[in-house]
C-alpha cells in the first residue's frame, strides 16, 4: 500500500534561511551606496539597526524558548530600519524602531509568518510619527556641495514650495527655483539625454534622503536579481511602479497648476522610498496576496495611495503607509480572489428547455 503525505509535494530547495540571504544579497549595493554617499555615519545607522534588532529576537526566543536567529529574519528587518533612516539620525531612534518591528509587530502576532504587516515599515512609520523633525532632516551626500539644499529631499521639497503657492513648473523648474544643486556628471548625461539633472542624479543616487532609497539604479540591481533568483515575482514591483507613474503622468500636473497629462515620471519614481518599498517591502511574502492576481490588486492599490498621498495629502512620502494600508486590505483581497481547486471543473448549467 503507497502511502500518500499531505502537500506540498514538490520542493523548490528554497528555504526560509536561503531566501533571507538572497534578500540580504539584494539589499547590499543600495547599502554600500549608502555607506559611500554619506560617510561612515551611514554605516554605523545600519549596524546599529541590525543589532538592535537581532538582539530583540534573541532576548524574545530567550521567552519562547527557541533560538529564530538562523533564519535571518531579524537581520533583514534590521537591515531595512537602518535603510529607511537618514544618515545623521540620533542613534537611539534607530534602536527603538527595530525594537517595534520585532516585539511590537512581529513578536506578539506569533513571529515569523503571523505578522499582519511588514515589520520594517511598522517601525519606520512608529517613529517618523513620534521624532517627525529627526526623521525629516536629510544632509546632502558627499557628491554635491557642502552649502547644497539638504533640508529637504527633491520630494518634500517640491511639495513644500507648491503649497506655497509656487505653481506652472516641472520638477526641473521648481528644483532650479529654489537652488537645488545637481552633479557635473548628472549635468552632462543629462545634457546628452535630453532630461533633467535631477532625474539622473536621483537614478544614481546622488541626491538627500534616507541611506537605503537615494539610488534608483542599486535597488534595480537588488530587485532584478530577487526576480531572477525566484525569491519574489515581479508582480509587485511592476504593478507597483506601473500603476504610481500613470496616475503621476494623468493627474500628476494638476497640483503644479500645468493640467492633467503632464505630470513627471522618472522623477517621481527615482525619488523617496518608492523604489525601495516596490521591490524590497510591497513584495514580503507573509503580508501580500497568495494569489498572481491578488498581488496586481495589491500593487495597483499600493501605487494608488502612494499616488494619493504624495500628491494631495499633507506628507511628501506615502510609500509607507500605502502599503500598510493595502496590508490590511490583504486577507480581505485573498477572500474575494481565491485560486482555482486542481481538478475542479465548473458545473454547466442545464440548457432551458
Amino acid at each position: 500500500m503507497k502511502r500518500v503525505t499531505v502537500s506540498p509535494h514538490i520542493h523548490t530547495g528554497m528555504d526560509i534561511q536561503k531566501s533571507m540571504l538572497f534578500v540580504i544579497i539584494a539589499l547590499l549595493p543600495s547599502c554600500l551606496w549608502g555607506i559611500y554617499a554619506f560617510g561612515i555615519r551611514a554605516l554605523v545607522v545600519l549596524l546599529v539597526s541590525v543589532a538592535a534588532s537581532v538582539l530583540t529576537e534573541f532576548l524574545l526566543g530567550l521567552i519562547d524558548r527557541k533560538n529564530t536567529l538562523s533564519d535571518l529574519s531579524a537581520v533583514v528587518t534590521g537591515l531595512l530600519v537602518g535603510m529607511n533612516m537618514p544618515p545623521e539620525i540620533p542613534l537611539y531612534i534607530p534602536v527603538i524602531a527595530s525594537f517595534f518591528a520585532i516585539f511590537a509587530v512581529k513578536w506578539t502576532f506569533g513571529g515569523l509568518g503571523c505578522n499582519w504587516m511588514n515589520p520594517a515599515l511598522a517601525g519606520r512609520v512608529f517613529v517618523f510619527f513620534s521624532f517627525s523633525s529627526a526623521m525629516s532632516a536629510f544632509t546632502a551626500p558627499r557628491a554635491l556641495s557642502a552649502d547644497a539644499l539638504a533640508s529637504a529631499t527633491p520630494l518634500g521639497a517640491v511639495k513644500t514650495a507648491i503649497s506655497g503657492g509656487l505653481s506652472g513648473l516641472d520638477y526641473e523648474g521648481v528644483l532650479s527655483e529654489l537652488g537645488y544643486a545637481s552633479t557635473g556628471i548628472a549635468q552632462s548625461i543629462g545634457n546628452a539625454l535630453h532630461i533633467s539633472p535631477y532625474t539622473v542624479d536621483a537614478f544614481i543616487g546622488n541626491i538627500g534622503g534616507c541611506i537605503g532609497e537615494v539610488s534608483a539604479l542599486c535597488i534595480l540591481i537588488g530587485g532584478i536579481f530577487l526576480i531572477a533568483s525566484k525569491v519574489i515575482t515581479w508582480h509587485i514591483p511592476v504593478c507597483f511602479l506601473s500603476s504610481f507613474a500613470i496616475l503621476s503622468w494623468i493627474f500628476g500636473g494638476v497640483r503644479a497648476g500645468t493640467g492633467l497629462f503632464s505630470g513627471e515620471i522618472l522623477m517621481p519614481l527615482f525619488t523617496g522610498g518608492i523604489m525601495l518599498g516596490a521591490f524590497f517591502m510591497a513584495t514580503d511574502w507573509v503580508t501580500t496576496p497568495t494569489t498572481k492576481k491578488g498581488e496586481v490588486i495589491f500593487a495597483v492599490g499600493c501605487g494608488f495611495f502612494t499616488f494619493l498621498i504624495r500628491y494631495f495629502g499633507s506628507l511628501p512620502e506615502g510609500v509607507s503607509l500605502a502599503i500598510i494600508l493595502m496590508n490590511i486590505l490583504t486577507p480581505t483581497i485573498d477572500r474575494y480572489v481565491r485560486p482555482r481547486k486542481f481538478g475542479y471543473v465548473r458545473p454547466v448549467k442545464e440548457a432551458k428547455k
